[in-house]
Protein backbone atom coordinates (compact mmCIF):
# COMPACT_ATOMS: atom_id res chain seq x y z
CA UNK A 1 0.00 0.00 0.00
CA UNK A 2 2.90 2.62 1.24
CA UNK A 3 4.07 1.81 -2.43
CA UNK A 4 1.13 2.98 -4.35
CA UNK A 5 0.32 6.04 -2.15
CA UNK A 6 4.11 6.99 -3.28
CA UNK A 7 3.49 6.26 -6.83
CA UNK A 8 0.60 7.88 -6.50
CA UNK A 9 1.09 11.32 -4.34
CA UNK A 10 4.48 12.96 -6.51
CA UNK A 11 5.50 15.93 -8.13
CA UNK A 12 6.31 13.63 -11.39
CA UNK A 13 3.16 11.90 -11.35
CA UNK A 14 1.07 15.14 -11.46
CA UNK A 15 4.07 17.01 -14.01
CA UNK A 16 3.44 13.79 -16.43
CA UNK A 17 -0.78 13.98 -16.35
CA UNK A 18 -0.31 17.36 -17.42
CA UNK A 19 1.85 16.91 -20.10
CA UNK A 20 0.05 13.29 -20.89
CA UNK A 21 -3.76 16.19 -21.11
CA UNK A 22 -1.92 18.03 -23.86
CA UNK A 23 -3.24 16.10 -26.91
CA UNK A 24 -6.35 14.77 -25.44
CA UNK A 25 -7.34 18.08 -23.78
CA UNK A 26 -7.03 20.23 -27.20
CA UNK A 27 -8.48 17.35 -29.32
CA UNK A 28 -11.51 17.53 -26.77
CA UNK A 29 -11.85 21.35 -26.77
CA UNK A 30 -12.16 20.47 -31.06
CA UNK A 31 -14.76 18.36 -29.83
CA UNK A 32 -16.65 21.09 -28.19
CA UNK A 33 -16.98 23.43 -30.79
CA UNK A 34 -17.93 20.60 -33.16
CA UNK A 35 -20.49 19.39 -31.36
CA UNK A 36 -21.68 22.42 -29.97
CA UNK A 37 -22.58 22.90 -34.12
CA UNK A 38 -24.70 19.58 -34.19
CA UNK A 39 -21.76 17.57 -35.71
CA UNK A 40 -20.38 14.59 -33.80
CA UNK A 41 -16.73 13.55 -34.42
CA UNK A 42 -15.81 10.82 -33.61
CA UNK A 43 -12.81 11.74 -36.00
CA UNK A 44 -10.66 12.90 -33.57
CA UNK A 45 -8.33 9.86 -33.58
CA UNK A 46 -8.23 10.40 -37.28
CA UNK A 47 -7.65 14.21 -36.75
CA UNK A 48 -4.85 13.48 -33.91
CA UNK A 49 -2.94 10.72 -36.09
CA UNK A 50 -2.95 12.71 -39.09
CA UNK A 51 -1.53 15.63 -36.97
CA UNK A 52 1.06 13.73 -35.91
CA UNK A 53 2.57 12.08 -39.28
CA UNK A 54 2.15 15.83 -40.57
CA UNK A 55 4.35 17.43 -37.96
CA UNK A 56 7.19 14.94 -38.37
CA UNK A 57 7.08 15.46 -41.91
CA UNK A 58 6.89 18.96 -42.44
CA UNK A 59 10.09 19.08 -39.49
CA UNK A 60 11.94 16.13 -41.64
CA UNK A 61 11.58 18.32 -45.16
CA UNK A 62 12.42 21.76 -43.59
CA UNK A 63 14.40 21.04 -40.32
CA UNK A 64 11.94 23.31 -38.15
CA UNK A 65 9.55 21.75 -35.68
CA UNK A 66 7.33 24.86 -35.78
CA UNK A 67 7.02 24.53 -39.36
CA UNK A 68 5.78 21.07 -38.55
CA UNK A 69 3.50 22.14 -36.21
CA UNK A 70 2.18 24.50 -39.10
CA UNK A 71 1.85 21.75 -41.10
CA UNK A 72 -0.16 18.93 -38.38
CA UNK A 73 -2.45 22.14 -38.25
CA UNK A 74 -2.95 22.53 -41.38
CA UNK A 75 -3.74 18.54 -42.08
CA UNK A 76 -5.57 18.78 -39.14
CA UNK A 77 -7.88 21.15 -40.50
CA UNK A 78 -7.99 18.76 -43.56
CA UNK A 79 -9.40 15.92 -42.23
CA UNK A 80 -11.81 18.13 -40.76
CA UNK A 81 -12.85 19.34 -43.85
CA UNK A 82 -13.12 15.47 -45.29
CA UNK A 83 -15.60 15.38 -42.26
CA UNK A 84 -17.58 17.78 -42.99
CA UNK A 85 -18.13 17.76 -46.37
CA UNK A 86 -19.23 13.77 -45.85
CA UNK A 87 -21.49 14.82 -42.59
CA UNK A 88 -22.75 17.88 -43.72
CA UNK A 89 -22.32 18.39 -46.83
CA UNK A 90 -23.28 15.24 -48.32
CA UNK A 91 -25.44 14.62 -45.25
CA UNK A 92 -24.08 11.07 -44.56
CA UNK A 93 -23.92 9.17 -41.27
CA UNK A 94 -22.01 11.57 -38.85
CA UNK A 95 -20.76 8.02 -36.74
CA UNK A 96 -20.26 6.24 -39.98
CA UNK A 97 -17.83 9.09 -41.23
CA UNK A 98 -16.09 9.51 -38.35
CA UNK A 99 -15.32 6.20 -38.17
CA UNK A 100 -14.15 6.18 -41.63
CA UNK A 101 -11.65 8.81 -41.43
CA UNK A 102 -9.97 7.28 -38.94
CA UNK A 103 -9.97 4.35 -40.72
CA UNK A 104 -8.63 6.21 -43.94
CA UNK A 105 -5.97 8.01 -41.23
CA UNK A 106 -4.50 4.78 -40.01
CA UNK A 107 -3.99 3.59 -43.63
CA UNK A 108 -2.88 6.55 -45.28
CA UNK A 109 -0.32 7.39 -42.43
CA UNK A 110 1.02 3.92 -42.55
CA UNK A 111 1.60 3.74 -46.36
CA UNK A 112 3.02 7.56 -46.28
CA UNK A 113 5.52 6.14 -43.78
CA UNK A 114 6.63 2.86 -45.50
CA UNK A 115 6.70 5.29 -48.74
CA UNK A 116 8.82 7.78 -47.24
CA UNK A 117 10.61 6.47 -44.70
CA UNK A 118 10.57 2.52 -45.69
CA UNK A 119 9.60 1.67 -42.57
CA UNK A 120 6.18 0.40 -40.72
CA UNK A 121 7.67 0.96 -37.47
CA UNK A 122 8.47 4.26 -37.21
CA UNK A 123 10.20 7.25 -39.00
CA UNK A 124 13.17 8.82 -38.76
CA UNK A 125 14.53 11.18 -35.84
CA UNK A 126 14.04 15.05 -36.51
CA UNK A 127 14.12 18.00 -35.05
CA UNK A 128 11.71 18.74 -32.03
CA UNK A 129 10.58 21.16 -30.03
CA UNK A 130 12.78 22.17 -27.26
CA UNK A 131 11.55 22.68 -23.53
CA UNK A 132 10.93 26.18 -22.43
CA UNK A 133 10.84 27.19 -18.73
CA UNK A 134 9.25 29.82 -17.48
CA UNK A 135 11.05 32.11 -14.46
CA UNK A 136 8.27 33.23 -12.67
CA UNK A 137 6.75 29.71 -12.01
CA UNK A 138 9.77 27.59 -12.25
CA UNK A 139 11.06 28.38 -8.80
CA UNK A 140 7.67 27.87 -7.11
CA UNK A 141 7.62 24.84 -4.41
CA UNK A 142 5.50 22.46 -6.09
CA UNK A 143 4.03 24.02 -8.94
CA UNK A 144 7.43 24.51 -10.65
CA UNK A 145 8.05 21.15 -10.43
CA UNK A 146 4.69 20.67 -12.34
CA UNK A 147 4.39 23.32 -14.53
CA UNK A 148 7.67 25.11 -14.24
CA UNK A 149 9.03 23.30 -17.64
CA UNK A 150 7.57 21.89 -20.48
CA UNK A 151 6.93 21.59 -24.02
CA UNK A 152 5.60 25.27 -25.51
CA UNK A 153 2.52 23.20 -26.70
CA UNK A 154 1.64 22.48 -23.23
CA UNK A 155 1.09 25.92 -22.64
CA UNK A 156 -0.08 26.83 -25.38
CA UNK A 157 -2.93 24.08 -25.01
CA UNK A 158 -3.61 26.15 -21.39
CA UNK A 159 -3.79 29.52 -23.32
CA UNK A 160 -6.16 27.76 -26.13
CA UNK A 161 -8.81 26.09 -24.20
CA UNK A 162 -9.41 29.39 -21.96
CA UNK A 163 -9.42 31.12 -24.77
CA UNK A 164 -12.05 28.23 -26.53
CA UNK A 165 -14.22 28.41 -23.22
CA UNK A 166 -14.75 32.50 -23.76
CA UNK A 167 -15.37 32.66 -27.72
CA UNK A 168 -17.80 29.79 -27.30
CA UNK A 169 -19.61 31.26 -24.14
CA UNK A 170 -18.75 34.92 -24.17
CA UNK A 171 -18.64 35.83 -28.04
CA UNK A 172 -21.76 36.27 -30.61
CA UNK A 173 -20.32 33.97 -32.66
CA UNK A 174 -20.12 31.16 -29.79
CA UNK A 175 -24.00 32.09 -29.02
CA UNK A 176 -24.36 31.57 -33.00
CA UNK A 177 -22.45 27.76 -32.49
CA UNK A 178 -24.90 26.70 -29.85
CA UNK A 179 -28.14 28.26 -31.26
CA UNK A 180 -26.87 26.05 -34.35
CA UNK A 181 -26.63 22.91 -31.92
CA UNK A 182 -29.46 23.44 -30.08
CA UNK A 183 -32.15 24.58 -32.85
CA UNK A 184 -30.69 25.27 -36.45
CA UNK A 185 -34.33 26.24 -37.51
CA UNK A 186 -34.34 29.60 -35.36
CA UNK A 187 -30.66 29.75 -36.56
CA UNK A 188 -31.64 29.76 -39.98
CA UNK A 189 -34.27 32.56 -38.76
CA UNK A 190 -32.28 34.36 -37.81
CA UNK A 191 -29.85 34.72 -40.96
CA UNK A 192 -27.36 32.70 -39.84
CA UNK A 193 -25.66 30.23 -41.94
CA UNK A 194 -26.12 26.64 -40.42
CA UNK A 195 -23.94 24.48 -42.63
CA UNK A 196 -21.27 27.50 -42.70
CA UNK A 197 -21.39 27.82 -39.05
CA UNK A 198 -20.51 23.43 -38.76
CA UNK A 199 -18.00 23.54 -42.01
CA UNK A 200 -16.21 26.16 -39.80
CA UNK A 201 -16.36 24.49 -36.27
CA UNK A 202 -15.65 20.69 -37.63
CA UNK A 203 -12.08 22.21 -39.46
CA UNK A 204 -11.19 24.07 -36.39
CA UNK A 205 -12.05 20.69 -34.55
CA UNK A 206 -9.29 19.41 -37.14
CA UNK A 207 -6.52 22.12 -36.76
CA UNK A 208 -6.68 21.74 -32.90
CA UNK A 209 -6.74 18.05 -32.80
CA UNK A 210 -4.05 18.15 -35.67
CA UNK A 211 -1.96 20.68 -32.86
CA UNK A 212 -2.37 17.75 -30.39
CA UNK A 213 -1.32 15.13 -32.39
CA UNK A 214 2.19 17.68 -33.00
CA UNK A 215 2.85 17.40 -29.64
CA UNK A 216 2.75 13.76 -29.50
CA UNK A 217 5.54 13.81 -31.99
CA UNK A 218 7.46 16.88 -32.31
CA UNK A 219 6.85 17.86 -28.16
CA UNK A 220 6.70 14.70 -26.35
CA UNK A 221 8.75 12.25 -29.17
CA UNK A 222 10.40 13.57 -32.13
CA UNK A 223 9.78 10.92 -34.60
CA UNK A 224 6.04 9.43 -35.91
CA UNK A 225 4.86 5.36 -34.85
CA UNK A 226 2.41 3.86 -36.44
CA UNK A 227 -1.11 4.51 -34.98
CA UNK A 228 0.96 6.47 -32.94
CA UNK A 229 -2.79 7.91 -31.78
CA UNK A 230 -3.06 5.24 -29.90
CA UNK A 231 -6.61 5.90 -28.70
CA UNK A 232 -6.35 9.46 -27.50
CA UNK A 233 -8.88 10.50 -29.71
CA UNK A 234 -11.70 8.36 -28.27
CA UNK A 235 -10.60 9.65 -24.39
CA UNK A 236 -11.02 13.48 -26.22
CA UNK A 237 -14.72 12.38 -27.20
CA UNK A 238 -15.15 11.22 -23.84
CA UNK A 239 -13.51 14.03 -22.45
CA UNK A 240 -15.77 16.20 -24.52
CA UNK A 241 -19.06 14.17 -23.51
CA UNK A 242 -18.01 14.20 -19.58
CA UNK A 243 -16.99 17.83 -19.25
CA UNK A 244 -20.49 18.88 -21.05
CA UNK A 245 -19.36 19.86 -24.32
CA UNK A 246 -17.12 22.51 -22.37
CA UNK A 247 -13.88 23.46 -23.53
CA UNK A 248 -12.66 23.78 -19.24
CA UNK A 249 -14.65 20.74 -18.61
CA UNK A 250 -12.71 19.03 -21.06
CA UNK A 251 -9.61 19.84 -19.93
CA UNK A 252 -10.42 18.90 -16.22
CA UNK A 253 -11.25 15.30 -17.52
CA UNK A 254 -8.49 15.28 -19.85
CA UNK A 255 -6.59 15.45 -16.41
CA UNK A 256 -8.36 12.68 -14.84
CA UNK A 257 -7.52 10.03 -18.14
CA UNK A 258 -3.93 11.31 -18.11
CA UNK A 259 -3.41 11.04 -14.67
CA UNK A 260 -4.95 7.35 -14.76
CA UNK A 261 -2.88 6.76 -17.62
CA UNK A 262 0.56 8.28 -15.67
CA UNK A 263 -0.14 6.55 -12.99
CA UNK A 264 -0.30 3.02 -14.60
CA UNK A 265 3.34 3.94 -15.40
CA UNK A 266 4.47 4.71 -12.25
CA UNK A 267 2.64 1.06 -11.10
CA UNK A 268 5.08 -0.63 -13.82
CA UNK A 269 8.05 1.26 -12.53
CA UNK A 270 7.75 0.88 -9.31
CA UNK A 271 7.73 -2.90 -9.50
CA UNK A 272 4.06 -3.74 -8.09
CA UNK A 273 3.21 -7.47 -8.45
CA UNK A 274 0.23 -6.22 -10.34
CA UNK A 275 -0.02 -8.21 -13.72
CA UNK A 276 1.24 -5.36 -16.28
CA UNK A 277 -1.93 -6.16 -18.76
CA UNK A 278 -3.99 -5.54 -16.16
CA UNK A 279 -2.72 -1.82 -15.42
CA UNK A 280 -2.20 -1.19 -18.82
CA UNK A 281 -5.95 -1.32 -18.97
CA UNK A 282 -6.53 1.32 -16.23
CA UNK A 283 -6.75 4.45 -18.44
CA UNK A 284 -9.32 2.56 -21.31
CA UNK A 285 -10.97 1.05 -18.46
CA UNK A 286 -11.74 4.39 -16.70
CA UNK A 287 -12.41 6.16 -19.93
CA UNK A 288 -14.72 3.62 -20.93
CA UNK A 289 -17.14 3.70 -17.11
CA UNK A 290 -16.49 7.77 -17.47
CA UNK A 291 -18.40 7.45 -21.02
CA UNK A 292 -21.22 5.35 -19.91
CA UNK A 293 -22.16 7.39 -17.40
CA UNK A 294 -21.46 10.71 -19.32
CA UNK A 295 -24.22 9.35 -20.99
CA UNK A 296 -26.65 8.74 -18.96
CA UNK A 297 -26.74 11.59 -16.92
CA UNK A 298 -25.57 14.82 -19.90
CA UNK A 299 -27.32 16.43 -21.98
CA UNK A 300 -26.07 16.76 -25.65
CA UNK A 301 -26.93 19.93 -28.01
CA UNK A 302 -30.97 19.03 -28.65
CA UNK A 303 -29.66 18.99 -32.68
CA UNK A 304 -26.62 16.93 -32.30
CA UNK A 305 -26.32 14.33 -35.15
CA UNK A 306 -29.25 15.72 -37.12
CA UNK A 307 -29.03 16.45 -40.76
CA UNK A 308 -30.58 20.15 -41.30
CA UNK A 309 -31.65 21.40 -44.83
CA UNK A 310 -33.01 25.19 -44.73
CA UNK A 311 -36.62 25.42 -44.78
CA UNK A 312 -37.36 21.55 -43.95
CA UNK A 313 -36.70 19.48 -40.68
CA UNK A 314 -34.65 16.19 -40.97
Amino acid sequence: MAEILTAIFNTSNLSATVRMATPIALAAMGGSFSERSGVINLGLEGMILSGAFAGVLGSYISGNPWLGVLLAVAAGGMMGLILAFFAVGLKADHVVSGVGLNIFALGLTTWLMQVIWKSRGTSEAVAGLKEVSLPLIRDVPVLGAILGTNSPLVYLMLILVFLGWAVLFRTPWGLRIRVVGEHPEAADTLGIKVHRIQYACVVLSGCLAGLGGAYLSLGQLNWFSMNMSAGRGYMALAANIFGQWNPLGGLLASFLFSFTDALQMRIQAAGIAWPNEVIQMLPYLLTVAVLAGAVIRSRPPAALGRHYEPGRNT
